[in-house]
């Protein structure tokens, strides 16, 4: 599946190019700054990128330019009009204070190119953040779901936190003063993501403002993964060239968020054809997808899943294939 960053995703920043390459123009943006964060939290940011030419890509190595980052591509290879994203995460135990890193992404088709990306952050040592992250887990769509964290401000008994929240009505945050101390002072800060959120690994953040003058706002990472009612894997299925006449098989897997059962499967016909490997009702199940060509050209078709789950009961893939004579 591939993973998405909501639309409250803030801080971002935008890198010029003195000469972009043809490489440059598949990425929506080519740097992402953090800002201040506490401690040792690990930042995640994708980076998506879109294959806008009429070639396949394929995307040959991703490397760093530091042990405190990784770097990977969700897909290495890339059809014309699809996309995939590269995931950088940032260890901040490994540092503290601003640290840039490069992120070299090399492309040897259609040509050989390179893009270099860069995430940036400010580790701070003086604020402390348990657990590194307003980690959701799986909430099932439909469903809400609260977490929390606290934050310290270490050796500091006159930092404030003034405000919490992020740019979506997605999420809702608040906050409270847990301990203040004489050499401490404790926040617990906690989001609820509603109901509506649409389903997908995301990846966010809570802005904190903050009364010092030295860290005005504070990141804290957000995880959620939002089960779909249904999902089919894979989403596509390509068989490339065949031959008119000749049979062939794949295989899908729908996987529900509780058990189902399938009722029809619509549009099939004598070139396309679907069966289930078991009957019942079951959160997995396995369909095979039958190809017989008659006659040359273009086979492009969306098929659908209709199964007995109430709401989002249905789901679509794609089958496409060349055949030849």
């Amino acid at each position: 599946m591939f993973r998405y960053s909501l639309v409250f995703l803030a801080g971002l920043w935008t890198a010029g190019a003195a000469s972009a390459s043809w490489a440059d123009s598949l990425f929506g943006e080519l740097s992402k700054d953090f800002g201040s964060v506490p401690h040792g939290v690990t930042l995640v940011h994708e980076f998506r990128l879109t294959n806008n030419t009429p070639q396949p890509l394929h995307i040959a190595d991703v490397r760093v330019s530091c042990g405190c980052t990784t770097a990977s591509a969700l897909e290495k290879e890339v059809a014309p009009g699809h996309a995939t994203a590269i995931l950088a995460q940032m260890d901040t135990r490994r540092f503290t204070g601003v640290r840039a890193v490069t992120i070299f992404v090399d492309f040897d088709q259609p040509s050989w190119d390179e893009v270099r990306l860069t995430v940036q952050a400010n580790s701070r040592d003086d604020v402390l953040l348990t657990p590194e992250t307003l980690a959701f887990g799986r909430v099932r769509a439909g469903k809400t779901s609260s977490a929390s964290v606290t934050v310290s401000f270490v050796g500091n008994n006159q930092a404030q936190i003034l405000a919490a929240g992020c740019n979506s009505n997605y999420v809702k945050t608040s906050f409270k003063e847990l301990n203040h101390g004489e050499n401490e002072v404790r926040y617990q800060v906690s989001a609820q993501v509603a109901p509506d959120t649409p389903s997908g690994d995301w990846y966010s953040e809570v802005w904190l403002t903050t009364n010092q003058p030295s860290t005005p706002r504070l990141r804290v990472p957000l995880t959620v993964v939002v089960e779909a009612p249904l999902t089919v894997t894979p989403a596509s299925l390509d068989w490339g060239q065949v031959m008119k006449g000749e049979s062939s098989e794949r295989r899908i897997i729908v996987r529900g968020s509780q058990p189902f059962r399938i009722k029809q499967v619509k549009g099939t016909d004598e070139v396309l054809s679907v069966r289930e490997s078991s009957q019942g009702a079951r959160q997995v199940h396995v369909l095979l997808v039958s190809l017989k060509p008659v006659s040359p050209g273009e086979v492009n078709r969306s098929l659908q899943v209709v199964t007995d789950l109430s709401g989002e009961g249905s789901i679509d893939f794609q089958v496409r294939a060349q055949v030849t004579p």
